[in-house]
């Protein structure tokens, strides 16, 4: 028996992938520590290992979609994903001389030292892997997970349930009772219009660019420098109050963590890049659509269902006055509440509006995770992860916020920039946010 909307080829299903948007985005990926000082070289490869690859066999088998290629028919503009009996998740097992509280660690360190722990995915012109996973042992230290995924075929949602359900089996040997497994592989419950869905997978003018796969090429920047910041409920607290008091229209602000500290971040940014102040600053944030369609996609749908949405036409002069924090806030708040109030093809029209406004050529400050996904409650039987990074290639600047690693509220901020940028920005940012060890 095979799920609604799944189609046969010969013997392989396929599934649907949900975004066209999401084909030419560079691969998501994300590196998890964990502190294993008491397990020996020995240990980890005759009981550990092995152990972690029949976990993992186990888990794979309720995320079917994660084993399968990434495909697209020269005649049919969708994707969709299929599965082979004889497919595989690549799992690269490698080890490491490196300084494991330095990597591990919240201060500063450079993206290049990072980008060694996570795998490479593999990506044709006709096919794309949709998941890849890396173990590098730090001998008598700890390990680091690498997980490299396709956007195109599973959000960040979907990629947390994986990793979380893989630890719970780990560590118990069975999958968890509450993570609303199986996952749903049923197209049909994202309920899009016809007539959008056929504008979502709409082809622009070169056609085989399009159809091809492969992701754009990108550049290493080498003085990029990564460092882990904090948000306790206190600072988000005092950011709360700030812009109450600063806002003329306060009683119709949406004042969540994520506006708030995204506002703060914008800001401190844009002051610390300088430059001339009528520069354009382009902005972005990633809306999870499963509560916002009608009726919602079920908690436990395998995929992709969030949607970028690109914010243009403000120069840095709108952020790096007194007033630059609250009309950050402004702009956000405004942003997040059209969404709550429109349909989804009015917000696809918000979308194709982004698009059509936005200049390649100009750095975009987006921002990646989420506080609400529960990432460090990815627990192996290790404890908690050490830290959690996402260290996506990407031109433009990136912040990525996920939850307090020792807190239940408050939010954690990975900042990414270059390293004569990041000086700066710590100096703005420094009354507000605390910096971790």
């Amino acid at each position: 028996m095979n799920p609604k909307g799944v189609h046969q080829c010969s013997e392989h299903p396929q599934w649907e992938s949900l975004r066209g948007m999401w084909l030419k985005i560079n691969t998501t990926n994300r590196i998890i520590f964990y502190k294993l000082t008491e397990s020996s070289r020995d240990s980890f490869y005759t009981v550990t290992l092995p152990k972690l690859e029949r976990s993992l066999s186990l888990t794979l088998s309720h995320f079917l979609p994660l084993s399968g290629q990434l495909k697209r028919d020269p005649q049919d503009p969708k994707p969709y994903i299929i599965i082979s009996p004889q497919d595989t998740v690549s799992l690269t097992v490698a080890e490491i001389d490196a300084d494991f509280s330095h990597l591990s660690g919240k201060g500063l360190r450079h993206q290049t030292e990072l980008r060694a722990l996570v795998p490479e995915l593999h990506v044709s012109s006709d096919s794309a892997s949709i998941l890849s996973l890396q173990i590098t042992l730090f001998p008598n230290e700890g390990v680091c997970m690498g997980i490299t995924s396709n956007h195109a075929a599973l959000d960040g949602k979907t990629a947390v349930k994986f990793l979380k359900s893989w630890a719970h089996v780990f560590k118990h040997g069975a999958m968890p009772q509450d993570f609303h497994l199986p996952m749903v592989l049923d197209r049909t419950v994202v309920n899009v219009p016809a007539e959008l869905e056929s504008k979502i997978f709409q082809l622009p003018q070169d056609k085989a660019y399009v159809r091809s796969l492969k992701l754009p090429s990108t550049r290493e920047i080498e003085d990029l420098v990564r460092i882990t910041l904090g948000l306790s409920q206190e600072n988000v607290n005092k950011l709360r109050e700030r812009a109450k008091t600063e806002s003329t229209r306060s009683d119709l602000l949406h004042l969540s963590t994520f506006v708030l500290t995204y506002a703060y971040l914008l800001t401190c940014v844009v002051k610390a890049r300088g430059g001339d102040a009528d520069r354009p600053v382009p902005f972005m944030y990633v809306a999870d659509f499963r509560d916002r369609l009608d009726p919602p996609v079920p908690v436990s749908y395998f995929g992709n269902c969030v949607m970028p949405i690109n914010i243009a036409g403000y120069k840095a002069k709108t952020f790096l006055g007194e007033d630059g924090f609250v009309n950050g806030v402004h702009i956000l708040s405004d942003s997040i509440r059209y969404l709550s109030s429109r349909g989804v093809e009015s917000i696809w029209e918000l979308y194709e509006k982004g698009i059509k406004t936005f200049d390649p050529s100009v750095e975009k400050l987006s921002v990646g995770g989420s506080n609400r996904f529960g990432i460090y409650g990815s627990d192996f039987g290790w404890g908690r992860p050490v830290n959690t990074e996402l260290v996506s290639l990407s031109r433009n600047i990136l912040f990525t916020m996920s939850e307090r690693r020792d807190e239940t509220s408050g939010v954690e901020i990975g900042m990414c920039l270059k390293k004569c940028e990041m000086d700066a920005f710590y100096s703005f940012v420094s009354k507000w946010i605390v910096k971790l060890r």
